[in-house]
């Protein structure tokens, strides 16, 4: 199928960005106007619908090719819409499908993630990569609000637990507790510092969680829900020169399902229930959270 302008026409007209070009081309693209294997229209045809010279369509093009969202990018023709990533279909392991996913939510001008998980030490590493496309100038947000729920250090968890049982000085708590309050704060860092080195406005809120969360789940934009389990095993980790025995759970490796807004009823009602979820805890039981 080749897509016209009549079916990509831009009401307005003033001169936009590459970057207004490309979020513009890339909302057609979520919301299935533009479908994987649809060629665009000409570069001549988007320069003259968005009122800019070809140059900016190509950095727009070139936008949306680093995305994934392009292939056949080329002088010869114009080029087609993608098929989705696997990661967008088929379940894979945290580490592998988080951070192209939110590689691509970061290239939307106001970028909304909301998470709940046991500490942040996956989000924290895959959302380095989108931190290095903002300064390497090659995705440039407006607004990124990042919103985490994680377990209040006042609660008995239900894991980590020590495999010999809880006593009252309990080393396995305070592993966690540490780790939990390092890894969001240097996530907090990390984004933060968006705000001085370009001007991007950014809020990251944490809240807690009166209970252990058997699941993590990442809401990207409203448009996507990955959901994972967390798989207990029985291991071991050095603490403070001590081995602690303990079952526990390594989020890294737990696998990711992709629900898409844009994939059927069945998945946008997934994400709209999340999302709906994630929302009431926000706004009922949870409480300020510190990281201290």
């Amino acid at each position: 199928m080749v897509v016209t302008q009549e079916n990509v026409a831009v009401n307005g007209s003033r001169s936009f960005s590459p970057q207004e070009i490309a979020d513009a081309l890339r909302d057609r693209i979520r919301t299935g106007d533009l479908k994987a294997g649809d060629r665009l229209p000409t570069q001549a045809d988007l320069a003259e619908e968005f009122g800019v010279e070809r140059g900016a369509v190509r950095q727009a093009l070139k936008l949306l090719q680093e995305a994934g969202l392009l292939t056949n990018v080329s002088k010869g023709s114009p080029p087609r819409i993608a098929e989705r990533s696997p990661v967008a279909g088929e379940p894979q392991p945290t580490m592998v499908a988080l951070a192209p996913r939110l590689s691509e939510a970061f290239t939307a001008t106001r970028v909304r993630l909301d998470a709940a998980c046991l500490t942040a030490e996956s989000l924290m590493l895959a959302v380095g990569e989108s931190v290095r496309l903002i300064h390497e100038g090659r995705v440039r947000p407006k607004s990124i609000d990042v919103r985490v729920l994680l377990p209040s250090r006042k609660i008995a968890l239900a894991f980590p637990v020590p495999v010999d049982g809880r006593g009252e000085d309990d080393p396995v708590h305070q592993r966690w507790l540490m780790m939990r309050n390092a890894q969001a704060q240097v996530l907090q860092h990390n984004l933060l510092a968006l705000r001085a080195t370009h001007g991007i406005d950014v809020h990251v809120t944490f809240r807690a969680l009166p209970f252990t969360p058997p699941i993590k789940l990442y809401l990207l934009n409203g448009e996507e829900a990955l959901l994972g389990y967390y798989v207990l095993d029985e291991r071991e980790e050095e603490y403070n020169s001590q081995t602690l025995e303990m079952y526990d759970t390594l989020g890294s490796r737990s696998v990711l399902f992709s629900f898409l807004r844009n994939a059927g009823e069945r998945d946008a009602a997934f994400v709209e229930q999340s999302q709906l979820w994630f929302d009431a805890l926000w706004e009922t039981i949870t409480t300020d959270l510190t990281l201290s």
